[in-house]
């Protein structure tokens, strides 16, 4: 089985609709996909609904936290997406994400950027906007040669010129939180330190005795020693090593597949989780 388990779609920040997301993770040979959008289960519906024979999908979201002044992601899986209190809180995250990019264009705009929220709206679409979205608008205006190369202090990493804030949880609540909705929670790329700061491990050993399943270790943005210390980590701390693609389209260069989660892991947060479960394709439009 290959199962990429972290993708993404328009209803966040991929290139991607849904519908097109799973066509294409079955059109590379995935077995198993989970659309992580940040924030929104907005693309699950439609996602269902395309869902190609011999597909499964696994419904997610990856949840925007913050710890100690330092940005990380919290992957949730097969929660209900129901659930008011955690509904909530992702809703709160969304609203603030207008606001938020409104005030990264001003700041980019005192530095000499001609960008507006014009170009950005346009460029999100329907998604949920937020910070690639902006760094796509660099892209365009020739600011920078790559939406990765927009997330430095130069511009828009954490703590960067161009930075704001928004409404982030707390990870233990994220945590928590999850875990009423019935789902599983994995730290999502925790060593990725081109995208700036990172939590240290004695945060995520913290995380884990608060009820945190897994860690995201096979990413393309650990190097291949970073993925050897977490995964011994994860070892130790008794928490699940998964790998994920990270996919968003065409606005990262990373490919669905590119980095899978073992089936057993696959199995063992199945087994795990109460408040949805994964969806077998039933033939929705195959893939072009």
């Amino acid at each position: 089985m290959r199962i990429d388990l972290h993708t993404h779609s328009t209803a966040s920040d991929g290139t991607d609709t849904p519908a097109e997301l799973v066509r294409n993770a079955s059109a590379a040979g995935l077995d198993v996909v989970a659309l992580t959008d940040h924030d929104t289960t907005r693309g699950h519906a439609e996602a269902l609904g395309a869902l190609p024979s011999g597909l499964t999908l696994v419904t997610g979201a990856e949840l925007s936290c913050r710890l100690d002044g330092v940005g990380l992601h919290m992957l949730a899986y097969l929660f209900d997406p129901e659930e008011p209190e955690l509904a909530r809180e992702r809703e709160l995250v969304r609203d603030d994400r207008v606001p938020r990019a409104k005030t990264m264009i001003g700041k980019l705009r005192d530095l000499g950027v001609d960008v507006t929220w014009e170009q950005v709206a346009r460029i999100a679409g329907d998604g949920s906007v937020g910070r690639p979205h902006i760094a796509e608008a660099l892209v365009e205006l020739g600011v920078v040669p790559t939406v990765s190369d927009a997330f430095t202090p130069e511009w828009l990493a954490d703590g960067g010129r161009a930075y704001a804030e928004k409404h982030e949880l707390d990870p233990f609540d994220a945590i928590r939180l999850v875990k009423a909705a019935g789902g599983v929670t994995v730290l999502a790329h925790p060593a990725a330190v081109k995208r700036g700061q990172v939590v240290p491990e004695d945060a995520i050993a913290a995380l884990a005795a608060a009820g945190l399943d897994g860690v995201e270790v096979d990413h393309m943005d650990h190097a291949p020693e970073t993925r050897t210390r977490l995964r011994g980590l994860a070892a130790d701390l008794g928490l699940l090593v998964t790998g994920s693609s990270d996919y968003h389209g065409s606005r990262k260069t990373c490919v669905l597949g590119e980095f899978t989660t073992d089936p057993e892991i696959y199995g063992e947060i199945t087994r795990r989780a109460t408040g949805a479960f994964p969806v077998p394709g039933a033939g929705g439009r195959p893939a072009a």
